[in-house]
């Protein structure tokens, strides 16, 4: 390394991409600094995946204490203690911190705590410091979108002050219909809030097969989530109470909320970075363009994970980021990330999990070559239960070899089902190949290899 730099590699953000590059660059022998300005560990830690997904297993035990009583058990429960949950799950999340700092320091990783922007493509400058690098990767995530046209929007919150509040609302309006709208929903209907959800468009998870948003939608409806389509937020009112009043574009007045979630998408969280004094450029949304290899228009810097605004899921940005340190530090001259057959679970109730081509898309791109296989049932557990929830899969085949590129399921146990599957379909797996295989009994994955 020149000794005109101070390290051999800068990560900005200390969230899934930045620590991935950085500690595989570190076992390499590479002087490494990572910079955060907030939470080490980046959004999934602290304020999504992580929180999200003890707040959904919260959920399924309010589930599950109702399914009991089918079952034979007579349970008296003295209510629900949201205070004891969050209080828990702050301290899991703080020992995932803790455990990250560790970490960094075992591995001789720098971190530097501060705002990063850029004063040139080799130097940051961070609350005053500047420090130089060979290498930067910039990924320093995305934030929750708030809209800038709606009167009273400031009295909502986002994705971020769902984990902050300190009790369960007893009324709540959901904006959005994509993950976290849906995420949210279920998690709070599930704990006993009162939700509505209003959706822009016709349908829940726009990008997913027809299959999998009209299932959820049929099912969140069945669980008494007020669902309310193309509808539009006008304007919202802080009332005397403290509660909210919202008004529609069809002229509706809904009133009494505790909480109004913004939950309509994310913006690049890259404000401030003074990323053109470096001369990065981004697209017309402020994301930062790559190539294949996590390139920049810029020969020395990089971008990783949410920021680059593909496939803004936390194991992409791991598997990205240290792709690309093997890359730069390790003779792995052609190696990136194929970002097709991504799998993704969305923590709905049921769940989702979702892997390749949809139906429409394949049709789409295959025409007359495309061969469907589908079923719907309710799993075995629901049988015995009042509360039904049902289950769907799909299979998505092309060509006379009826090669699977896509694999769709709703239904319990999803998001545990799909790991091997996509294994399998990155293989190249057949329908024969999945017909061959033995089923396991009694389960709802034998299914997927038994679809005539």
């Amino acid at each position: 390394m020149p000794e005109k730099y101070d390290y051999q590699l800068i990560a900005i953000g200390a969230g899934s991409g930045g620590l991935s590059v950085a500690e595989r660059a570190a076992v390499y022998g590479i002087k490494c600094a990572v910079i955060e300005s907030g939470d080490i560990g980046g959004t999934c830690v602290n304020v999504g995946c992580v929180p999200k997904k003890v707040m959904w297993f919260g959920a399924n035990l309010a589930h599950a204490l109702e399914d009991a009583k089918d079952y034979g058990f007579d349970l008296e429960t003295k209510g629900f203690n949201w205070n004891h949950l969050v209080t828990k799950r702050e301290k899991y999340i703080s020992g995932i911190n803790s455990w990250y700092h560790n970490y960094l320091a075992d591995s001789n990783i720098d971190e530097l705590q501060g705002f990063a922007s850029f004063i040139d493509e080799h130097t940051v400058d961070v609350d005053g410091k500047h420090y130089t690098a060979e290498h930067i990767v910039v990924s320093p995530g995305t934030k929750p979108s708030v809209p800038d046209d709606v009167p009273g929007a400031e009295h909502g919150i986002t994705s971020d002050g769902f984990f902050e509040l300190t009790e369960c609302p007893g009324k709540v309006a959901i904006v959005g219909s994509g993950y976290i709208a849906v995420e949210v929903a279920g998690v709070l209907n599930a704990l006993g809030s009162d939700v509505c959800m209003y959706l822009r468009k016709e349908h829940v998870l726009k990008s997913f097969d027809a299959m999998l948003r009209e299932s959820l939608l049929e099912q969140m409806l069945d669980q008494g989530i007020d669902i309310l389509p193309r509808t539009q937020i006008k304007e919202i009112t802080k009332e005397e109470d403290g509660s909210l009043t919202i008004c529609d574009d069809k002229g509706n007045k809904n009133t009494g909320f505790n909480e109004v979630i913004w939950a309509i998408g994310r913006d690049p969280n890259t404000r401030g970075m003074q990323l053109e004094a470096a001369g990065i450029q981004t697209d017309e949304q402020g994301y930062i363009t790559t190539d294949i290899y996590q390139n920049t228009n810029v020969k020395n810097i990089f971008a990783l994970g949410d920021i680059t605004g593909r496939a803004p899921l936390t194991p992409v940005a791991i598997a990205a980021g240290r792709r690309l340190a093997d890359r730069l530090y390790n003779n792995q001259t052609d190696r990136h990330l194929d970002y097709k057959m991504i799998a993704t679970v969305v923590f709905s109730h049921p769940p989702i999990a979702t892997v390749g081509l949809t139906e429409s898309e394949a049709k789409k791109e295959h025409g007359d070559a495309v061969k469907i296989y589908q079923t719907r049932f309710t799993a075995m557990y629901n049988s015995m239960t009042r509360h039904e929830v049902g289950t769907a899969m799909k299979l998505v085949c092309i060509g006379a070899q009826q090669k699977v590129v896509g694999c769709h399921i709703i239904g319990p146990g999803a998001d545990e089902m799909l790991q091997g599957f996509a294994v399998a379909m990155r293989m190249g797996a057949t329908k024969k190949d999945f017909d061959d295989t033995v089923a396991i009994h009694p389960t709802s994955a034998e299914e997927l290899v038994t679809m005539r």
